[in-house]
């Protein structure tokens, strides 16, 4: 059956390759780019260059990425370790998060993109993904420094049409896993607990300039493998209007991704608007007012959880739901900015939840291997309540289209004890070195709440 549902699958998929090359034939000039003449660098979560360097270089163009932060949080954990985060790892230090290089190739409609990831981003991010516990030849240390890598053929027709295979980027939460992309560093909870990336096969396709249409058919809910038998399905749809004003999307999922019950089906609804309401880039004082909104819903049902219905007390109510909104204005032809915003999320049953760093991650097999990121496990089990909320301010110096400067401030909650406190997540000492007896006095030193100031410089060419 399994092999079968593939072969299908693949039949789909070659069948819409050989319509649309056949569709490309009669209509063999493209009557457009996606999105063509529409303002995109002011949107949250893109790339806010009007264009690149390296643009007039014929297959390939280069791009080079790099994310460098240095955060202090007022709880000062002894062991200079970041809890519930994707976007820092390290407290009171300079770090480089991310380097990222690689770029584009295309010849004759074949493309691909390969985008490498050093960095402490290279542990913080696959840490979280469990499918790699299924089977053998350690996936998170095979793919970990690769954060794009695909390859596929575009399709000369209508807007144009992209079918895609390998790792990509998800657009699940609005924000973009390149920090020079998004108005702020520290992402609220909607996007630090929704996936950054993808495994499988996507299909774009624009049909006019202001729309596009994306299905995918992926390993799993940000997993480099599947954590079950059956893979996940889901696409985004999103419009942009011809003034560059507006842009609406919706992403949408459905997959088996609890690890080891098979019987737990997830659904996960993302949609976010975003408005540019002011827009005079000529002029020395504001030159540009827009905001972002984001609201998530899903849920969990079978396998023991029942979806937003808590009447059974032997089956709890397991579901996501999440917000956030941000308002960013620009100043002196866009050369400074200052955003302002914040979230709220709700999780019972904490399957979406980061879990704190130092502790264990809660599987069902009791050989959990996971269990050598801590020795506290996290309780993630049906019924386990958690909601947080978090705002932030930031203010950014963008002297060229290429380079950012941010300072950054974020007050950070939680309906729990979850961020680390003054004692650190490692041990008595902070040091991985000194012995933690599960049975002794000492714990993990977790609290609800955070504010920390963060200083990052963003590059991007």
């Amino acid at each position: 059956m399994k092999n079968t549902f593939t072969m299908k699958n693949n039949c789909i998929i070659m069948a819409l390759v050989i319509l649309c090359s056949q569709t490309a034939t009669i209509n063999a000039q493209q009557t457009g780019e996606p999105f063509e003449g529409i303002d995109q660098s002011w949107h949250n979560g893109n790339d806010r260059r009007d264009s690149s360097v390296f643009k007039d270089m014929k297959y390939f163009t280069p791009s080079i990425i790099m994310d460098i932060n240095y955060n202090f949080s007022f709880n000062d954990p002894i062991d200079n370790t970041v809890v519930g985060s994707t976007a820092l790892a390290r407290h009171n230090e300079l770090q480089l998060s991310a380097l990222h290089f690689g770029g584009d190739f295309y010849y004759e409609g074949a493309r691909a993109r390969i985008m490498t990831q050093f960095g402490t981003r290279s542990t913080v991010v696959p840490r979280n993904d469990f499918s790699v516990y299924r089977g053998q030849y350690s996936l998170a240390n095979v793919y970990r420094y690769l954060s794009e890598a695909y390859a596929g053929y575009h399709i000369n027709t209508m807007h144009g049409i992209n079918v895609d295979f390998g790792m990509f980027m998800s657009y699940i939460g609005l924000n973009s896993y390149y920090q020079p992309e998004n108005w702020e560093y520290q992402a609220s909870f909607t996007s630090d607990n929704t996936p950054w990336f993808f495994v499988g096969t996507r299909i774009q396709i624009f049909p006019s300039k202001n729309w596009k249409i994306e299905p995918w058919i992926i390993n799993g809910w940000q997993s480099y493998g599947k954590f079950n038998s059956m893979p996940g399905f889901g696409g985004n749809i999103t419009y942009m209007s011809d003034d560059g004003n507006w842009k609406i999307l919706t992403n949408n999922y459905v997959g088996t991704d609890a690890a080891g019950i098979k019987d737990r089906v997830r659904f996960h609804s993302d949609n976010s608007v975003l408005y540019r309401y002011y827009n005079q880039p000529a002029s020395n004082g504001i030159s540009r007012m827009a905001f972002s909104m984001t609201a998530d819903i899903g849920s969990e049902s079978g396998g023991g959880v029942n979806g937003f219905d808590n009447s059974d007390p032997t089956k709890p109510a397991q579901y996501f739901l999440s917000a956030m909104l941000y308002n960013r204005l620009w100043f002196a032809h866009n050369k400074l900015a200052w955003t302002f915003g914040g979230g709220w999320m709700k999780n019972p049953g904490r399957y979406l939840v980061l879990y704190p760093t130092g502790q264990a991650s809660p599987l069902p097999n009791p050989q959990d291997p996971t269990k050598t990121e801590g020795t506290f496990p996290f309780s993630a089990n049906p019924g386990d309540q958690f909601e947080g909320w978090d705002w932030s301010t930031n203010i950014d110096w963008m002297p060229n289209q290429s380079l950012t400067f941010r300072l950054e401030y974020v007050n950070r909650n939680a309906s729990v004890p979850y961020f680390a406190g003054s004692g650190g997540v490692t041990s008595s000492t902070g040091l991985i070195t000194t012995p933690v007896d599960p049975n002794g006095a000492w714990k993990p030193d977790l609290v609800t709440s955070e504010q920390k100031v963060i200083f990052a410089l963003l590059f991007r060419l």
